[in-house]
């Protein structure tokens, strides 16, 4: 009778943990549009893996009336499982459970599982959905706050860290997502900022609204603290199962190789008509891109902000690769401060878990103009020449048309330890474009000439045909091929695969200080 009454206390305090904050709760939630944490946790994972830890904590608060407000948990759900057969680490914050507020014993039960995830070398993946810090707790709520930060940069670079927004995330709260690799939101249900819009209206007197502060599509547009915006928590899930695809289980690992059903010496005899013959004339690089890769599937990261550069996944035969690309039809694919930090963060992700890059090169240069210049462009810019200096994982790059300048030599250019670097027939590498560069060179002439219109025309042909063709750089060994654009498929195959157990060192130091 004894064993069989501690057998029924056990089940009886179970079930009251998995119903969180009680029925009631449950189904605000729901009317909200949002899943509760378990169901999240429930859809994420594959049927049955999931390992639940610390089920039974409860806070330690005696102050305010906590002592009678107890709930089994305690406001998150910890623990790990499968996602398609590869082991990941969780949480999901409850905010049936005093609205998911974190608490001492809340940052204990989170920083149990990151501390197992970087032991045994597996993502970690945070479900947010929380009303910040406990207030009742004071200091130590936010200490906890601390322990997890600190520990979200220790992780960096070791594990793979994603962050999903399903709810609330406010104060300081966004700054653990801020530190993960990747954050994904959901559009309608989840905002994140440090003050919301009451105190803004008291400080500033600006009015606003929480959508419109801290919203899915304002941080994937306008700030680029987001990656992806999806329409629902079950979109928001999938998304993170499609980017761990991607990615190893950790840094010392190489990434998952799919089966590929895609012919490897595929050609597309249209790509030799991609870019136009007028080099005015703007083109969509994201054809290019899709073309190439495995059935043609780009998984696009940071869609929405900084449209003049586009990152994301694909596979080549099978591999994972990073892909990094100028966009001619936005800003003529120039380099801004946003497109900077954009393709510099990727490029460091990728790199610190053996993601190869394959970058393609379309740049007439760095953005022109007084806020460029006022709001940081030559550091922001440096940025990427320091991340793909920096970057010792093969490095490919191929120049469709226009790169010029420094731009030329910050996308991936054979100075920065690219590997291979390949040039559409169309490609221009020169110092600037043929009109400026006519204007300087050439402006004696052009001065003297009858008829300096057309002089000016005929030099700058002139100078396109001589100076700015691929193949002045490929004379040099700065373009190891000059290319059939119908081949590129073949051809980045062909170098991923002789690159495969590339080893390369930079020289030791303690860490390198990037122009932050």
């Amino acid at each position: 009778m004894e064993d069989n009454y501690k057998i029924k206390e056990l089940k009886k305090r179970i079930q009251e943990a998995e119903l969180g904050g009680g029925e009631k709760r449950i189904q605000d939630q729901h009317a909200k549009g949002k899943m509760t944490a378990r169901e999240r946790i429930a859809y994420l994972l594959d049927e049955g893996s999931f390992q639940e830890i610390d089920r039974h904590v409860v806070h330690r608060c005696h102050d305010f009336g906590m002592e009678k407000n107890k709930i089994p948990g305690d406001g998150v759900v910890t623990g790990h499982g499968a996602i398609n057969k590869r082991r990941v680490f969780l949480f999901a914050q409850d905010f049936t459970v005093l609205g998911g507020s974190l608490s001492e014993t809340v940052g204990q039960k989170i920083c149990k599982v990151m501390d197992l995830a970087v032991q045994n070398g597996a993502p970690m993946i945070g479900l947010n959905d929380s009303g910040g810090a406990r207030i009742q707790e004071g200091v130590m709520s936010l200490g906890a706050y601390g322990e997890i930060f600190k520990r979200n940069v220790w992780s960096s670079g070791v594990i793979p860290q994603i962050s999903v927004i399903m709810g609330p995330c406010a104060g300081g709260a966004v700054y653990s997502p801020a530190l993960t690799d990747l954050v994904i939101m959901v559009k309608k249900t989840s905002n994140m900022f440090i003050t919301g819009p009451q105190v803004i209206k008291a400080v500033t007197s600006e009015e606003v609204t929480a959508e419109e502060l801290g919203g899915a599509m304002t941080h994937n547009t306008k700030s680029g603290v987001a990656h992806f915006a999806e329409d629902t928590d079950e979109a928001a899930l999938d998304r993170v199962k499609e980017v761990l695809s991607y990615f190893p289980q950790n840094f010392r690992e190489k990434t998952p190789v799919k089966e590929c059903e895609d012919a490897p010496d595929r050609r597309e005899e249209h790509l030799n008509r991609a870019v136009p013959a007028n080099p005015k004339i703007p083109y969509d690089m994201r054809d290019i891109i899709r073309t190439v890769l495995d059935q043609k599937a780009f998984l696009e990261v940071h869609r929405h902000f900084a449209t003049n550069m586009i990152v994301g996944f694909g596979r080549l035969n099978g591999y994972s690769v990073g892909i990094i690309a100028n966009q001619p039809r936005m800003l003529a694919g120039c380099l801004d401060i946003n497109a900077s930090v954009k393709c510099s963060r990727f490029v460091r992700m990728c790199d610190c878990f053996n993601i190869p890059l394959v970058t393609f090169v379309d740049v007439p240069g760095y953005l022109p103009g007084v806020n460029q210049e006022f709001g940081g462009i030559i550091k922001h810019g440096a940025k990427i020449l320091f991340a793909y200096s920096e970057a010792t994982v093969p490095k490919i790059a191929v120049v469709t048309r226009k790169a010029y300048g420094g731009a030329y030599i910050a996308m991936s250019g054979k100075h920065l330890a690219a590997d291979i670097n390949y040039a559409f027939p169309t490609a221009e590498i020169a110092v600037m474009g043929p009109e400026g560069a006519c204007n300087i060179v050439f402006k004696r002439e052009i001065d003297a000439a009858e008829d300096k219109n057309a002089t000016r025309e005929r030099m700058i042909q002139e100078y396109r045909e001589n100076f700015a063709s691929p193949y002045r750089a490929a004379e040099v060994g700065y373009i190891d091929e000059v290319i059939l654009p119908e081949e590129t498929r073949p051809k980045l195959i062909g170098a991923l695969m002789m690159l495969r157990n590339k080893k390369m060192r930079i020289p030791d130091r303690r860490h390198a200080n990037i122009p932050l």
